[in-house]
């Protein structure tokens, strides 16, 4: 394949590509003052030509790297046929990709979105639709509306989400935001059965939480919140967004629990990088939709559902799973090694290939670190070192990765204060966590 032509290398002053972005866009980000311009495989090149090797995968979203061959191909043919019909009309990929989300999950139903964000919303519609009718049915008149979801949470950046973000940073700014929302402490079984009665419509729950620092809700915790929402007529709302689709080395991460939720939601790497998200639910939540309660415009056309069709083959033809439970586990054994040089690692966590790095220092030093050494992670929550890398790395960019990692980890300053607190890692808890 050839290299996509590139202008003149630029110096970061001089580049008029972020005056501009400095200029004209929303400061909504804080980035580093390079101009990203392509990327192959696991890999992604600046406009100076720099390599970095990316375990950030586009936040989770690169789960084939870059320009994987057969995603190209999907976007070329389909470009010349037809990128946009309107959902007033059906594609011919919208349906057999729905077949084959329901497939993998276990749900029998799907409605396409444009981002997960978008189908937090939705969700959260139809959680409302449903306790209303649940209700109805039982001959109750309590009102249902109210949504439990858990500290530390993050599900997107609309109203509807950031009323069930719990993360003060991103909510309180807009308030009040849309009422309704409590937030249980993570895994605490005894504070879910306190704040669930039957006013609930909809309990949200990442099964990994991601921006919250990569933590996984314990299968007690999951099966109580199941038999609770059974319990009042509501529904339980798996958030995948993050770490569905394979990212943990299986098809949906709530899939090594041994019931099931109502409602899955997806997006993140589901159309190669093109925007596309889901709801996916049971029949029994279906019933309760008629045309015209919800719809969109641009969610599941043709070319992003193509694209996404073919990214589910490639994952079934290349045997990613497979490769995602072997590297991430080789990965995490390397991480517990780093963790027993360097004090400041406080522990390991995560499945697969989504992985936390949990420092006793700030992490965002590390993330400017690892820029310069041309790696790319990111840090969330603070103090937590976030990998996701793509589905398809190899074991020679796993050991590429721990070696620049380490160099990393070694030659960034850290908080002194921070790092004297006495807050070492304990090689036993390290060990226990990179395993889970």
């Amino acid at each position: 394949m050839r290299k996509p032509k590139q202008g003149p290398a630029k110096t970061a002053k001089s580049d008029s590509r972020l005056l501009d972005a400095e200029k004209f866009l929303l400061p909504t980000y804080k980035r580093p003052s390079v101009v990203m311009t392509h990327g192959r495989g696991a890999y992604v090149y600046d406009a100076a030509g720099k390599k970095y090797l990316d375990f950030l995968g586009g936040i989770a979203v690169n789960a084939l790297g870059h320009a994987h061959a057969r995603i190209v191909k999907v976007i070329r043919r389909e470009a010349a046929c037809a990128i946009h019909l309107s959902n007033l009309f059906h594609n011919a990929y919208q349906g057999p990709l729905a077949r084959k989300l329901a497939a993998w999950s276990g749900m029998d139903r799907v409605f396409f979105s444009n981002s997960g964000t978008e189908a937090i919303d939705g969700a959260m519609k139809l959680a409302r639709l449903f306790g209303r009718q649940a209700n109805e049915a039982a001959g109750t008149t309590v009102k249902k509306h109210r949504f439990l979801a858990l500290e530390n949470s993050f599900h997107g950046r609309t109203f509807g989400a950031i009323s069930v973000t719990s993360t003060e940073k991103y909510r309180l700014p807009f308030a009040p935001v849309v009422p309704g929302a409590e937030f249980v402490r993570f895994n605490d079984v005894a504070d879910l059965e306190a704040k669930f009665d039957d006013t609930v419509c909809g309990i949200l729950l990442e099964t990994i939480q991601g921006e919250g620092g990569i933590y996984p809700v314990s299968e007690v915790f999951w099966n109580r919140a199941r038999s609770l929402a059974t319990e009042h007529r509501a529904v339980l709302i798996a958030d995948e967004i993050q770490c569905g689709l394979g990212r943990t080395g299986r098809f949906f991460a709530y899939q090594k629990f041994s019931s099931k939720p109502d409602i899955v939601l997806i997006a993140k790497p589901l159309a190669a990088g093109l925007p596309l998200g889901a709801i996916l639910t049971t029949e029994e939540v279906a019933l309760r939709v008629s045309p015209g309660i919800h719809g969109t415009t641009f969610g599941g056309g043709p070319l992003a559902c193509a694209v996404a069709l073919e990214f589910l083959k490639i994952v079934e033809d290349e045997k990613l799973l497979e490769n995602i439970c072997t590297l991430g586990a080789e990965l995490r054994e390397g991480l517990t090694k780093l963790a027993a040089k360097f004090g400041f690692i406080r522990e390991i966590r995560g499945e697969g290939l989504m992985i936390g790095v949990e420092l006793s220092v700030e992490g965002a030093p590390f993330v400017s670190g690892a820029i310069e050494r041309g790696l790319l992670i990111n840090c969330t929550h603070d103090f937590t070192l976030r990998l996701l890398p793509p589905f398809i790395i190899t074991r020679a960019q796993v050991r590429e990765f721990l070696r620049l990692f380490e160099l990393v980890l070694a030659t960034t300053p850290q908080q002194a204060s921070a790092s004297d607190s006495g807050k070492s890692a304990n090689p036993e808890r390290v060990a226990l966590a990179a395993v889970r």
